[in-house]
């Protein structure tokens, strides 16, 4: 098993929401990301992997 303590994943938005699903923007609000090439820091579990998941083509991850 991988051990996911404090890591966390930097997140930025490469595309916009405009044209997709009403999930794909509610996801992109609930991760904090409101605008083109916006980064944020998230911790790397299986809630934000799983958001991560829902929008991977909006957005672009790297681990710290």
């Amino acid at each position: 098993m991988v051990n996911l303590k404090n890591k966390n994943l930097k997140i930025t938005q490469i595309k916009s929401g405009i044209g997709y699903k009403k999930k794909a923007k509610a996801t992109l609000d609930a991760m904090g990301l409101r605008k083109l090439n916006q980064t944020v820091v998230m911790p790397d579990n299986s809630a934000t992997r799983g958001m991560i998941k829902k929008i991977e083509f909006l957005i672009n991850v790297e681990e710290l």
